[in-house]
């Protein structure tokens, strides 16, 4: 998998959250100023190179629709933020953001039932 850019990045997250789209529908959920068909229709087509993005023929259109699901691919994104940034170590990832003050009470709550919740499986 290769990692994206952020323009390819938004348009993949218009894609998880409509599963088919025809080019001006991606063109329609994004924010203003939208960008010129010619650019979406160019970064799909990359996305198709890169093997994210698949199509089905709808006469003289195309239909486009993720061929990896978000959550592989926020695995793959966080496992390379890990090993960039904290040596592979998720306890040194988990302890910068605590240390910055990026995580709330109730959010080291949470994270400490899932650590619980997968302790007893």
């Amino acid at each position: 998998m290769k990692e994206l850019t952020r323009a390819e990045e938004e348009i993949m997250q218009i894609l998880w959250k409509l599963q088919k789209a025809f080019v001006k529908d991606i063109i329609a959920s994004m924010p203003e100023p939208k960008p010129a068909y010619n650019t979406v229709s160019t970064i799909v087509r990359i996305l198709q190179q890169k093997e994210m993005v698949g199509h089905n023929a709808v006469g003289k259109s195309h239909q486009y629709f993720p061929l990896i699901t978000k959550e592989a691919y926020s695995r793959f994104r966080m496992d390379g933020l890990m090993k960039s940034y904290f040596s592979g170590s998720l306890s040194k990832m988990v302890s910068f953001f605590v240390e910055k003050n990026k995580v709330n009470t109730r959010e080291l709550d949470e994270i400490l039932k899932l650590i619980e919740k997968e302790k007893e499986q």
